[in-house]
C-alpha cells in the first residue's frame, strides 16, 4: 500500500491496529508530515495568504482564499479535513483528523477547541486498536473555547456550542448546547 492509498484507506474509516507495523508505519509517517507542517505554521509570523498556502499542503486540498486561522494550530494527520468558505479557526485548536473533519461555510472555531475523530477499543485486546468516526460541522456553526467535540458527531446548521461544552451527540439545527455532556439548552430562534 503506498500513501496515496493509505490516506484513502483511513479515509474510509477503517480501524489501524498498533500490531500492523505497515499500517502503522504510514500512520506515523504522516503523522511526522502534519508536525512538520504544522510546525513551519505555528514557529512564525505567516500572513492569511500564506496560511491559507500552509493549509492546502497540510490537507492536500484546495482551501478558500477566505479562510482564516490564527496559530497555533495542532492536528495529528492532517489529509483528512475539509474546509469550508469563510471559516474562521481562533488560536490552540486540536483536530485529530484521521476519522474526517468537515466544517461548513461560514463556521467560527474559537480557542483551544479540540475535535476528536479517533477511540480506542475498551477491552485490553482492542486497546491498541484505533476506530474512527467522521465529525461535520455544518455551516454557520459557531463553538466557543475550550469545548470539545467527539468522534461521530454532527453539529447541525447555524447551531452553537457553548465554550467548554463536550459534545457527544448530534447538534440539531439552530441550536444551542452547553455542559458536559452537552445537551440543547435553547432554540436559536425561539
Amino acid at each position: 500500500m503506498d500513501m496515496k492509498e493509505f490516506i484513502d484507506f483511513c479515509k474510509e474509516g477503517n480501524p489501524i491496529s498498533g500490531a500492523d507495523k505497515k499500517l502503522h508505519g504510514l500512520l506515523t509517517q504522516c503523522s511526522y508530515e502534519a508536525q512538520k507542517i504544522t510546525m513551519e505554521l505555528n514557529t512564525s509570523y505567516h500572513s492569511q495568504e500564506e496560511i491559507v498556502e500552509i493549509f492546502r499542503e497540510l490537507t492536500g486540498s484546495q482551501i478558500d482564499s477566505s479562510f482564516t486561522c490564527f496559530p497555533p494550530f495542532y492536528t495529528d494527520f492532517g489529509k483528512n479535513i475539509t474546509i469550508g468558505k469563510n471559516v474562521f479557526l481562533n488560536t490552540g485548536c486540536s483536530f485529530q483528523d484521521r476519522g474526517g473533519i468537515t466544517i461548513g461555510n461560514g463556521s467560527m472555531i474559537g480557542m483551544n477547541v479540540t475535535i476528536a475523530t479517533l477511540n480506542h477499543g475498551l477491552s485490553l485486546e482492542t486497546r491498541n486498536t484505533t476506530y474512527s468516526a467522521p465529525v461535520t460541522i455544518s455551516e454557520n456553526v459557531w463553538i466557543g473555547s475550550n469545548a470539545t467535540i467527539l468522534p461521530g458527531v454532527t453539529i447541525g446548521k447555524n447551531s452553537v456550542v457553548a465554550a467548554g461544552a463536550v459534545v457527544t451527540k448530534d447538534v440539531p439545527d439552530d441550536s444551542v448546547v452547553a455542559g458536559v455532556p452537552a445537551k440543547v439548552v435553547k432554540t436559536i430562534y425561539e
